[in-house]
């Protein structure tokens, strides 16, 4: 829960560098939160109305968590754009996040990893 908390709290630190624990436990805890509104809805029988708020409440921090990833990776955050083209752009930016740190520092800042 700490990792989800540290991404809103740096919610537009789009610079820097995020490690993979921190992406994935967002991404993780993110899922966990939507899926409970989704049941939620579909008890109290309502339009999605919550999942759409909450979805865009974590859109910015979601983008900074994202470009914080790929400057880790030593890629570019525009990389980021490479989703819009369908199917195959989610899979090279799965790509992209699963791949593990640069081991020094990089133009984007000093390894995380080196200050957990």
């Amino acid at each position: 829960m700490d990792w989800y908390l540290k991404v809103l709290k740096n919610y537009v630190g789009f610079s820097g560098r995020a490690r993979r624990k921190e992406y994935w436990m967002f991404v993780l805890f993110n899922l966990i939160i939507s899926i409970g509104l989704a049941i939620i809805e579909r008890i109290l029988d309502i339009k999605s109305v919550l999942t759409g708020i909450y979805s865009l409440a974590v859109l910015l921090p979601s983008l900074a968590v994202t470009f914080r990833r790929l400057h880790d990776t030593g890629k570019s955050g525009w990389w980021i754009l490479i989703g819009l083209i369908p199917f195959i752009g989610s899979i090279v930016l799965i790509v992209f996040n699963c791949m593990d740190s640069e081991p020094n520092e990089n133009k984007y800042g000093p390894n995380p990893k080196q200050f957990a």
